[in-house]
Order: structure tokens, then C-alpha cells, then sequence
């Protein structure tokens, strides 16, 4: 397998066919984005510099391989025909700071949790794609902001900017998309460490659990299913299974993705893969356009059109079937099993009413994308208090309403995409331990941007989601 990359100053070359489909020679390169809008961009201050940094990763090692992508395109295949499951967890925004061990473990412990339960609840095999080790900037609704009569620029997260707010923190910066790369080599370097060396055992998921989540009605729901799994491996091996041999009750294969928001970092992290004749993008195995960039003839389409990497998109309530159609055809002209997964984002009370035209218009193209349920950003608010929040019972709610349409269509509801921390943090309101109600939202709010689910939430939203899969598919 030979990799070719090159600075983005450099005339890329068209190469064979680029891309997961059949295209006419020369119509793509990695750099044809940029004769077209790009949504959502900083005002990069320093064009030179910005430049510079492009170069500069454009000569970084790869942060995942190509054969890991296929791998990932492959098991979406699986989900996409109703042989799997597709659990898309993580942070909303992750910060440069929390690429340590304790913080990539800390978002790994809950997201085996959930995985584990969604497994062992359904019967399906889950496939696994952290928001992690690249998810550090996010779109924003305006690119100011003001306080105390000073307007700044918006945070666009750690590749970006800073939070702080002040006029320095605030400037855009593209040695920070530097900083991004070498964060989520950091952080993919603790994953794996962690995936492959018995963290995610099997036998490991009563020590999974943390204590204040022990202590939550859900939690210790979760120790006895814990249990029942530690009974069916002690079965397994009574019946001469050696189940010492299995490789997959001992470790995980735990992909990422991110938003690929940024197209200068995207492009040069882009590779072509001499073997498989395409490009690449090896900032992560799995990227997805946001609903605020998905235009078609954007350049956030333009430049996912040509890598081979899976592809999801974000499906707001103003996706209508023309446009979901055009886009499709756009990013899976050739059709292929494991290429596009389509994120609907419709908010409670909308999926029942704007899923099915959706789903009609989809599958009258012949594409068999995954389709997965992102409860979180359709159900946002701003509470009396003034915080940025959630209600467990309405993600709850979305996720009944996806699995109810897809029952009705025939479809399969394929996955669920959370924003979620280990941590026991108050963002979202409701759960069984001491529910959150407003008042406490300021306790421990500590996102960089939208509000997560913590630890508690996100078991007790696994088991309810198993039972969904259960009642799906034991009818």
C-alpha cells in the first residue's frame, strides 16, 4: 500500500477515477472545493500563515489508514443491509485539553457502556465511531458574538480559536490546526493502546462502571446485565468454548469521524492510495457534512464527492426530498454498501411527520444508505436559567419516533449519533439519579459548546434504545 500526499501548493493530480465513484478523469482533485462557497468558515487573518500550515500537514503521516476505512465501509455495509448497528458517540466539541489518557478513557468507558448494552439487548452486532481525536470545531448560528457591548468573533472551537473572550483568544489562529493533528495523533495513539490491550474485555464491564453511576437506578441496571454477560462467557467456555481465543471478546475496533468543517484541513490531510487507486481523506475514518453545509454545489460536498472514506450527512427539517435525493446522488453516485449514512436531525414531534417522505425519496433512487437518529441538535434550548440544554425525555422521544417510522416503512433504523461524556456533568435535563431539573444546570455545565449526556443519561438512553431494537425486530 503506497500513500502519496502533497503540499497543497502542489498541482494535485487527477489520477484515475478519484473517488467512490465512476467519474469522468480530471473532474475532481483534492483542491476543486475552492472554486466553490464554503460555508461556516473562519476569516482566516493571516492567508500566508494559513498556507503554511496547509503545508505542513500536507507532509504528516496519515492519521488512519485506508485499510481501516475499508474496514468501517465494510461494517456500514452490514448496517445498511439490517445486519448491524451503528452507535456514532462522543463529544460535542473536544478540547486540545482533554487529549489525555484519563480523557480519552473516560469517553472510551462510556461508550463500551452503551455499546455493550445495545449488543447484548438487540442481539446485533454494533459498530463503533467515536466523535473523538478530531472533533474540534463546530458550525455556530452567527460568526459574532457580543458582551458587555464588545462584539467578537464567534468560538469555532479549539482548531480555530479559544473560548475565552477576548479579542487575542477570539482571532483565528491556523497554527491551531496544527495543534488539532498532533492532538489527535495523541489521542488515537491512547485508543488503541486502550481498544486493543484489554481495556475493552468483555470481562472488563463491571469495571467499566463508575461510581456515581453505580449508585443510579440505570447503573445498577447495568451490573446485572454486566453480570449476565460475565455468565455467558463462564457457559461459553463450560461448553469448550475457549473463549481466551476470540479476539473479539477481548478487544474493539473503535473508528472516529468529526465534522470535516474545515475543508484547508481536510484537503491537506487527503491521500491517494496507489493500491485502491483513490483518495483518502486520513484525518479520520469516517466523516460527515453538517446541515448548516451540505449544500450541493458547496464545497463541503465537492471536496467528501471524491474520497473514498464513509460519508455521513446531517438531515435537518428544512431537507427537502429533492434536495435529499441531489445529494445523494452527489456523494453515492455508484450506489456502494457502507458509502453514505444520513443523519436525520428533525427534533421531537417532527420525525413522524418529515421521515417518510424522506425515506420514499431515498430508496426511489436506489441508494441504500444507514440511516441513523441524531436526537440531540434538533431538540436544543435555552432554558429560564440561560443555559444551553436538552431534555433526556425528548431524545428519548426522537429516537421512538425513527424506530416507529422505519417499523411502518420496512427500513432499517440503522444507528443513533450522541453527544456524551463519561463525566458527571449537568448539561441535560432529566435522568433517575436525582433528576436535573434547571436549577442544577449550572453545578457542573462545563461543554465548550452544546450540551452531553453523562454517564448516567447515557446508560439509562441504552436500554431503552435496546429495547426499541428488541420490539423491531422480535415482531
Amino acid at each position: 500500500m503506497t500513500i502519496t500526499s502533497l503540499p497543497s501548493t502542489t498541482a494535485t493530480p487527477a489520477g484515475p477515477a478519484a473517488g467512490p465513484g465512476p467519474r469522468a478523469p480530471g473532474s475532481w482533485t483534492p483542491g476543486s472545493w475552492r472554486a466553490l462557497p464554503a460555508a461556516q468558515q473562519p476569516d482566516w487573518p493571516d492567508t500566508e500563515a494559513l498556507q503554511r500550515v496547509e503545508n505542513a500537514l500536507a507532509l504528516q503521516p496519515p492519521l488512519v489508514l485506508p485499510d481501516e476505512i475499508m474496514g468501517l465501509r465494510g461494517a456500514l455495509a452490514g448496517v445498511a443491509a439490517g445486519r448491524g448497528f451503528l452507535l456514532q458517540a462522543g463529544d460535542c466539541a473536544e478540547r486540545f485539553t482533554s487529549c489525555t489518557e484519563a480523557g480519552v478513557r473516560s469517553k472510551l468507558r462510556v461508550i463500551l457502556q452503551v455499546a455493550v448494552l445495545l449488543t447484548y439487548g438487540s442481539g446485533l452486532p454494533v459498530v463503533k465511531v467515536g466523535r473523538i481525536a478530531g472533533q474540534f470545531g463546530k458550525p455556530r448560528s452567527s460568526p459574532t458574538e457580543v458582551a458587555d457591548g464588545l462584539e467578537l468573533p464567534t468560538y469555532r472551537g479549539d482548531i480555530v480559536n479559544a473560548p475565552e473572550f477576548t479579542a487575542e483568544a477570539r482571532r483565528p489562529d491556523p497554527d491551531r490546526m496544527l495543534r488539532a493533528y498532533h492532538h489527535s495523533s495523541a489521542a488515537l495513539n491512547v485508543l488503541r493502546a486502550l481498544t486493543l490491550g484489554g481495556y475493552a474485555d468483555l470481562g472488563q464491564a463491571h469495571g467499566w462502571n463508575q461510581e456515581f453511576v453505580r449508585r443510579s437506578a440505570a447503573g445498577r441496571r447495568y451490573e446485572r446485565a454486566a453480570d449476565d454477560v460475565g455468565w455467558a462467557l463462564r457457559f461459553m467456555s463450560a461448553c469448550g468454548v475457549d473463549t481466551r481465543a476470540q479476539a473479539a471478546l477481548h478487544q474493539i475496533q473503535l473508528y472516529t469521524s468529526h465534522e470535516a468543517l474545515l475543508p484547508h484541513y481536510e484537503q491537506a490531510l487527503t491521500r491517494y492510495d496507489e493500491h485502491r487507486r483513490t483518495w483518502f481523506d486520513t484525518s479520520a475514518h469516517m466523516l460527515w457534512i453538517g446541515d448548516r453545509t451540505r449544500r450541493p454545489d458547496g464545497a463541503h460536498v465537492e471536496l467528501l464527492s471524491g474520497v473514498g472514506n464513509p460519508v455521513g450527512v446531517k438531515v435537518g427539517p428544512g431537507t427537502t426530498p429533492a434536495g435529499l435525493r441531489e445529494l445523494c446522488e452527489r456523494l453515492d453516485p455508484a450506489r456502494e454498501p457502507g458509502r453514505l449514512v444520513l443523519i436525520t436531525r428533525l427534533g421531537v414531534g417532527r420525525a413522524a411527520e418529515l421521515l417518510p417522505s424522506l425515506l420514499h425519496a431515498v430508496r426511489s433512487t436506489g441508494h441504500n444508505p444507514v440511516w441513523a437518529c441524531d436526537p440531540m441538535h434538533g431538540n436544543t434550548f435555552v432554558s429560564e436559567s440561560g443555559y444551553k440544554t436538552r431534555r433526556l425525555g425528548d431524545i428519548t422521544a426522537e429516537i421512538g419516533e425513527f424506530f416507529a417510522v422505519h417499523r411502518e416503512e420496512g427500513t432499517h433504523p440503522g444507528g443513533i449519533h450522541l453527544e456524551l461524556t463519561g463525566d458527571d456533568v449537568t448539561e441535560c435535563l432529566g435522568g433517575d439519579l436525582e433528576e436535573i431539573v434547571d436549577r442544577h444546570l449550572g453545578t457542573r455545565y462545563e461543554t465548550a459548546c452544546d450540551p452531553r449526556l453523562n454517564a448516567v443519561q447515557s446508560i439509562e438512553l441504552a436500554f431503552g434504545v435496546a429495547d426499541l431494537l428488541r420490539a423491531q425486530y422480535s415482531a
